[in-house]
């Protein structure tokens, strides 16, 4: 690689790609507002009616969930720490099969709007209240980390104006959640899923071309220990191995996934319940597209950078730089693919941020208005809806200025994720799996949960683990030909990575800060969940859990699973569907006979393999 040659900068063809994205984002507003009659009523707004179909929405989950953080975190995580993040792709499955199974089940029959209506009909008003209050501090928190971030780092390579960007996009994002709801969110997204698509596509293929084939990339990175796919050690102190990433990184992404109000109601909002379990089981091949992607552009990253690690020769200050000074240095002779890279970044930021957006204004109407103000009209509601989006829009931004007092970020969003999400997923658990969990358990479980995890994530943010904890791999800068002596050439194992904003220097290291505060951080969630579970089944037993008579619509039961083969059954039953009076049936089966008398046999074929 020729050193001298400096990395390209922004031109104005990048400009106009990256605007031309923002602008198309805008106009799918701009026509979900007026098409079929614009939104009527909040049920429009907030669940796009209830008439979405299975492949939109997948591409949305896909995209909400692969943040600007995923785009410009996961090929610097793979390039300092090696290939092993691809385990998280047995874990997506896990996640996807817990969610469609167990969760999406029991909250499409119940057709609520917002998952915390679950918590009330379930326990009581206190316990909705609760779960309501994290979801909200935890999606504002998350998503002024994900304006923040990608501004940051494109800002520090590009030159890309960090708060002009930041609020582009909060003001384009708020615009067309506001005047589209959740259809517009939805479409944009597909847009956007698109958009990262190809520049993920971009990067890999120049990349590809200029270091001579992927038997090159691959020897490198093999030659540099990045292949390191099989780590069994059964420690949870590893920051990733086998068993963390499968462990806990199943309880984090459960959290997000099965009850995280910014995706269910996403596949709640499918027309169906077949729809919506395919909706997620397509995701997860987006999930795993994406992740190939992302790992194979850091390993991409390693193949470049593995005798002259930017990082430590100082030309970039965070590890969340590299990717886009890969690309300023690979495809600066194509004028227009570096803003559309900044595009692909930014569609992540826009998609997680519209989603939060509209779960936010979804539950504060569902959960804090619509308790209290009875009398509302469906049109005026979704009035408040809309002004909902506008303040949530604001906020975001307003945390974003926040997020940057904040250390590194991946790791940032995922402990946040970790210390509320996985107290809130014990608390669905506890109310669809166990019968016998009453509120008072459920309260007590909640608190001794989320104590827990901000016990361990605070302790873990002031006294970040140690190297051998966390077994970065090593970066050279011997081939760097610029400036340098060729003698002072350093490894980086030894550089201390903390991932606060505040750490606490030399200070002794007690036992406490080795073991506890030095857990992975995929396993604060699942101490959360097991705490809140354990402590709640605990808790319920004596206060009268037994006594309670529970409708059986709450909980998981055993047709919910057998459902799944109606579709084997539908040749004798074609019939007996009509003579069951519609008012039983509860909303399950006209949800689902009206499919099975359209589709042809393939789809019993398709549903049968997917189970």
């Amino acid at each position: 690689m020729d050193a001298t040659r400096g990395i390209g900068t922004f031109v104005v063809w990048d400009y106009v790609v990256f605007a031309g994205m923002l602008l198309i984002s805008a106009v799918i507003g701009i026509y979900y507002a007026f098409a079929g009659g614009g939104q009527q009523t909040s049920k429009d707004f907030l669940m796009g009616g209830r008439r979405m179909t299975a492949v939109p929405v997948a591409l949305s989950l896909t995209a909400s969930f692969m943040s600007a953080v995923t785009v410009l975190g996961t090929p610097s995580e793979v390039y300092r720490f090696g290939a092993i993040f691809s385990i998280f792709a047995i874990t997506y499955f896990f996640v996807v099969a817990i969610s469609a199974e167990v969760f999406l089940p029991v909250f499409y029959k119940l057709g609520i709007t917002s998952t915390y209506e679950y918590l009330e009909l379930r326990f009581n008003k206190v316990v909705r209240l609760c779960g309501t209050v994290l979801f909200i501090v935890q999606t504002i928190l998350y998503t002024g980390i994900v304006i923040y971030a990608p501004a940051l780092a494109l800002n520090q390579v590009t030159g890309f104006d960090l708060w002009g960007a930041v609020v582009a996009t909060g003001v384009v994002c708020t615009f067309y959640c506001t005047l589209g709801g959740l259809k517009a969110v939805i479409w944009t997204d597909v847009f956007q899923v698109g958009i990262m698509v190809a520049g993920f596509a971009s990067v890999i293929i120049q990349a590809t071309v200029i270091q001579g084939g992927i038997n090159t990339i691959l020897n490198d990175c093999y030659n540099g220990g990045r292949l390191n796919f099989w780590n069994f050690d059964p420690s949870p102190l590893q920051r990733h191995t086998f068993w963390t990433i499968i462990i806990g990184g199943t309880f984090t992404w459960t959290s997000i996934y099965g009850v995280n109000q910014s995706q269910v109601q996403r596949y709640i909002s499918c027309k169906s319940r077949f729809q919506a379990k395919m909706s997620l089981y397509i995701n997860l091949l987006g999930l795993w597209a994406i992740l190939a992607c992302s790992v194979l552009c850091g390993l991409a990253l390693y193949s470049r950078y593995h005798d002259c690690d930017p990082w430590t020769a100082k030309k970039v200050s965070a590890p969340d730089q590299l990717m886009p000074y890969l690309v300023l240095d690979i495809l600066q002779d194509f004028p227009g693919l570096p803003g559309l890279f900044v595009a692909c970044a930014y569609s992540g930021t826009l998609s997680t941020v519209s989603s939060s957006i509209n779960a936010l204004a979804a539950v504060t109407v569902e959960d804090l208005i619509k308790p209290h103000f009875r009398s509302l009209s469906e049109r005026s509601l979704s009035w408040i809806s809309q002004g909902m989006s506008v303040l949530f829009g604001a906020l975001c931004i307003g945390m974003a200025a926040l997020a940057s007092l904040m250390g590194a970020l991946l790791q940032a969003a995922l402990s946040i994720f970790g210390m509320v999400g996985g107290p809130l997923l014990g608390l669905f658990a506890l109310g669809i799996l166990v019968p016998f969990a009453n509120s008072i358990g459920a309260l007590v479980g909640l608190m001794a949960g989320f104590a827990v995890s901000l016990w361990v994530g605070i302790g873990a943010q002031l006294y970040p683990p140690l190297p051998e904890r966390t077994m970065p791999l090593s970066l050279e800068t011997y081939g760097c030909n610029s400036t340098y002596n060729v003698t002072n050439w350093v490894t980086t194992t030894e550089m201390p990575f903390s991932t606060s904003a505040f750490p606490v220097h030399n200070v002794g290291r007690t036992p406490l800060m080795d073991n506890w505060y030095s857990l992975s951080y995929l396993y604060f969630s699942t101490l959360g969940t097991l705490v809140t579970v354990f402590m709640g089944m605990l808790i319920s037993l004596p206060t009268g859990g037994r006594k309670q008579n529970l409708d059986r619509r709450f909980l998981l039961t055993k047709e919910d699973f057998l459902s799944n083969f109606d579709i084997f059954k539908k040749k004798e039953h074609t019939v007996s569907y009509n003579s069951h009076p519609v008012e039983d049936s509860g909303t399950d089966n006209p949800a689902f006979n009206h499919i099975e008398l359209n589709f042809p046999d393939q789809s019993g074929k398709m549903s049968g393999t997917h189970l």
